[in-house]
């Protein structure tokens, strides 16, 4: 494989290596490691009860993020062969970049935020990180998972100034306005391809969006012509799929063709020249990324801001920030592992203890660990 890698793929021969030195395998490269510590840990076990869009008791058919995690992945793959850059690399960050996600979705992401306002704040892309870097804890001679500088430097996707100064190696690209890998830059625009499409899935299927609506999704309705054309009989349910499934292919096409045309313009010739480039090299053309964004924009309005799931959204909210306030005044109701790191830590250490103690919550535990407070 690694012979077929473009000069500007990450080469595991050109890597910054692990934080913690260790022997090679003797059977797989170190990212195709990567990716097998984070498919084993704990907190990637825990992403198939958490939402994706749809709280887990909803529905058992609707994405969660170990689903959309795969997703990704697998047009991160898709993406990453047909470019000749590192498939594992790739694969590893679409499979972690949604590690320290919290219970709920983006409404307890949110509200976490608000309840550590006061103590640096909660941001999950920050959170995945801290998982594979500290949180873990597998292994006999270092914390965490110890993965790859590269990996790294993929699950962190945006970072402030300040967050990045404590950060040490993998927070100086934002200090210094590089830009990561080309394999990190393909996991940040697929995770956003992945989650447009398959909302639209799981809010048909949820009956709030419907077929007048997305019609007028420039996007939508092209594939949505052809289908209807081609099989004037199919029921929805497979007419969404395969308009779904030509919706993904076609900006995916689209993405892969745009960024030989850049690479080709800039002509880089290993990844230091790709991280100086000044700008991503993986994008979608400009009128690709007008109707994602427009679909995007729809979800937004119809689906996310749908009466039906503000309604979830809020009664969520309460609890994330009920179990917060609760714990952070009596430690002790939490595990040991995280009641004895917060018992006699400062307030901002403890406040963070409790952070991460919600953030690995699915959302059934957390609506468990919700009732228990009120018993």
């Amino acid at each position: 494989m690694t012979a077929a890698l473009l000069p500007y793929a990450a080469h595991e021969s050109h890597s910054r290596g692990r934080r913690y030195a260790e022997p090679p395998s003797a059977y797989r490269g170190e990212y195709q490691r990567d990716r097998d510590r984070i498919i084993h840990s704990t907190a990637f076990r825990r992403l198939v009860y958490k939402t994706q869009v749809f709280v887990n008791h909803e529905g058992d058919l609707y994405r969660t993020r170990l689903t959309h995690s795969l997703e990704v992945s697998q047009i991160g793959r898709t993406v990453a062969l047909a470019l000749r850059l590192n498939e594992p690399l790739a694969e590893a960050i679409c499979l972690a970049h949604d590690l320290g996600h919290t219970p709920f979705g983006h409404a307890g992401q949110d509200t976490l935020n608000a309840c550590m306002r006061d103590y640096g704040g909660f941001e999950h892309n920050l959170q995945s990180l801290r998982v594979v870097d500290e949180l873990e804890a597998k292994y006999a001679d270092f914390p965490g998972l110890n993965l790859m500088f590269e990996t790294r430097e993929g699950i962190l996707k945006h970072c402030s100034a300040r967050n990045a100064r404590e950060l040490g190696d993998v927070g100086e690209r934002f200090l210094e306005r590089k830009q990561p890998g080309l394999e990190a830059q393909i996991a940040n625009i697929v995770d956003a391809i992945a989650y447009n499409n398959h909302d639209v899935d799981d809010g048909f299927r949820a009956g709030l969006l419907s077929l007048e609506q997305l019609r007028q999704q420039p996007l939508f309705g092209r594939q949505f012509e052809e289908v209807r054309s081609r099989y004037p009989t199919l029921d929805d349910r497979r007419l969404i799929y395969e308009i779904i499934r030509r919706m993904i292919g076609a900006v995916v096409g689209d993405l892969i063709e745009e960024t030989r045309r850049n690479l080709e313009r800039e002509a880089p010739d290993s990844i230091d020249a790709v991280r100086n480039a000044g700008k991503q090299l993986v994008s979608m053309s400009a009128a690709m990324y007008e109707q994602h964004q427009s679909l995007k924009k729809f979800l937004h309005k119809h689906l996310y801001s749908h009466e039906q799931k503000l309604e979830m959204t809020r009664k969520v909210q309460a609890m994330v920030e009920d179990l917060f306030v609760a714990y952070m005044g009596d430690v002790n109701l939490m595990p040991k592992e995280f009641s004895v790191a917060a018992r006699d830590a400062e307030k901002a250490c403890r406040a963070r203890v409790v952070a991460d103690y919600i953030a690995g919550m699915t959302d059934r535990y957390a609506i468990a660990a919700h009732e228990s407070l009120a018993g």
